[in-house]
């Protein structure tokens, strides 16, 4: 790239990720600027920033004062490791990371949500072992799930395509149906049916023994699979059936933590308390890279029964609790709180479910799902027209949306307001119809 133009000459150096680098060179799709809820492509274009960066950029892009905080930090220090040391940055970040979700008393700082989920089966598996059972090494997860693409996440992970390549992965790793159930198609917000699915969970611990099961891991939403709700009453059950079996209940809030649901995080919309959750994404309002794990006292607790002069786990990241991270967090945490963009989240989740749903009569869409200001619409797989193309020819009107299969998601920044929804809807009107 020369200093002139904002487009590069070369496009072959950079291995991009979950990309096909041969399309992507026949068809260039390159952002050069952002502000707000808007990317502006680098031919001046404006285009609707529909999956809010990739469900990550919560409050809009640009903010003011996070820039400013992610400076001044750059400046006063811009690096420190906390292996055996610390900063104090670090540990304000994280008292205001645990003050938004009460009943967990500590965070463990990472540089992702993928980082964050290996993290959290670690700590599981650790906690166990700490207590004398270290025979639980069964890890649950769910068909169509994503967590990540680690070695840990991408094993409880249920996306056959992202395993393909790899083989066998953690080799004790079972898991539950999904819950995307054809009675349920059209369903408003949570669908009516499917709390029995939950009782796969039961069935392991009978073929297995649940004395085995060290952990459930579970997006309260499942969102990179295509955006599930969870049926009423699912995660109710599974919270039982841990308690039961002493297994550990771990949310995946990356996706749905820091408002999405209009709540800091999804546990306390839907009432249901895990021993463990991971975050990510809008932790920083995805400026700098950060994520953390979230866990109970009795969690933490397992962890200080060996010798003092040992590390209570032996586990952790250069980058975990990086000064510019934690400015950038508690920046963000700020504007969150000053600017009510939580509770704009709930205001517009109505309106937002409204408008997908005004499209339900569209022959090709065979279903709509929303939760929060989260949506996906289903084409369907004998129609003519496949997500991938839609999702081209909304780009080009200046909307973007992610094609996941024959589905296509949104995730909105949490700042968008009922004019920016009524935009949306014209542009995909123009897209489906």
């Amino acid at each position: 790239m020369n200093d002139a133009s904002p487009i590069p000459n070369d496009l072959d150096s950079f291995w991009m990720p979950f990309t096909s680098s041969r399309a992507f060179k026949a068809a260039p799709r390159l952002v050069s600027g952002a502000k707000g809820l808007y990317y502006t492509t680098v031919d001046g274009r404006e285009v609707f920033d529909g999956t809010g960066g990739l469900w990550c950029s919560n409050a809009g892009h640009g903010h003011p004062r996070i820039i400013e905080a992610i400076q001044k930090q750059a400046a006063e220090m811009d690096f420190a490791h906390c292996f055996g040391q610390g900063h104090p940055i670090a540990f304000q970040a994280a008292s205001r990371m645990v003050a938004l979700a009460p009943g967990f008393d500590h965070v463990f700082f990472t540089n992702s949500g993928s980082e964050s989920v290996d993290t959290a089966l670690k700590i599981a598996l650790g906690y166990h072992s700490a207590r004398g059972e270290g025979q639980r090494r069964i890890l649950v997860g769910r068909q169509k799930a994503y967590h990540g693409i680690n070695f840990g996440g991408l094993s409880v992970g249920g996306i056959g395509l992202n395993k393909g390549q790899f083989g066998t992965l953690y080799p004790s790793a079972q898991h539950l149906r999904h819950t995307n159930l054809p009675e349920n198609r059209m369903s408003k917000g949570q669908p009516e049916t499917g709390a029995h699915l939950a009782e796969d969970l039961a069935m392991i611990c009978e073929t297995h023994g649940g004395h085995n099961v060290a952990a459930v891991i579970v997006e309260p939403v499942a969102g990179a699979g295509g955006v599930f709700p969870p049926p009423k009453g699912y995660l109710e059950r599974l919270r039982e059936i841990c308690d039961q079996h002493g297994i550990l209940l771990i949310f995946d809030e990356v996706i749905t933590g820091f408002g999405r649901m209009g709540t800091p995080f999804a546990s306390q919309h839907f009432g249901v308390k895990p021993d463990i959750f991971t975050a990510a994404k809008g932790m920083t309002n995805a400026t700098v890279p950060m994520g953390g794990v979230f866990t109970t006292a009795k969690v933490r607790e397992a962890f200080l029964s060996g010798p003092e002069a040992l590390p209570d786990l032996f586990h952790g990241y250069t980058y975990s609790g990086h000064p510019l991270a934690s400015a950038a967090a508690i920046a963000t945490l700020d504007v969150y709180r000053d600017e009510g963009i939580f509770e704009n989240a709930a205001k517009m989740a109505p309106i937002w479910e409204e408008m997908l749903h005004s499209f339900a009569d569209v022959p090709d869409v065979i279903d709509i799902r929303n939760m929060g200001l989260i949506g996906a619409m289903e084409i369907d797989p004998n129609s003519s027209r496949t997500a991938p193309e839609l999702a081209k020819k909304a780009w080009d009107i200046g909307l973007s949306f992610r094609p996941i299969g024959n589905n296509f998601a949104m995730s909105p920044p949490l700042t968008i307001d009922e004019e920016h929804i009524g935009k949306v809807k014209d542009m995909l009107t123009k897209v489906l119809r």
